[in-house]
């Protein structure tokens, strides 16, 4: 399954770096949750990766709507972006998108699809 296939569907997302983790390599601390779809593989080999947007708690595993998808131009790697199933896709634009996953996407060059 592609990226694009997921836009609007409901999806299960296993959360491996909850809200206030440590990155096991590189040392940040993760301000939101992020995750993968079990079962996918995406253009790097791994499971495809999804930021949980619009949720403050840390979780385990989170069930949402994909609004969104950041898609690195200069690496083969896209992002979900996944909000909570009740909450609407207008509050997450574009920039609010971006600013969120600042922290990591700032050392990539994307393109966010709607």
């Amino acid at each position: 399954m592609n990226a694009v296939d997921f836009l609007g569907k409901i999806i299960d997302v296993v959360v491996d770096r909850p809200l206030g983790s440590k990155h096991p390599e590189y040392g940040g601390i993760y301000p939101l949750n992020y995750g993968y779809v079990p079962n996918t593989i995406s253009g790097d080999g791994e499971e495809l990766d999804c930021y949980v947007l619009g949720v403050d708690t840390a979780l385990n595993e989170f069930s949402g709507k994909c609004i969104a998808i950041i898609h690195r131009l200069n690496d083969d790697d896209d992002k979900l972006i996944v909000i909570p199933k009740e909450m609407n896709n207008e509050d997450f634009d574009n920039e609010k998108i971006c600013q969120q996953t600042h922290f990591q996407e700032q050392w990539f060059k994307s393109e966010i699809i709607r």
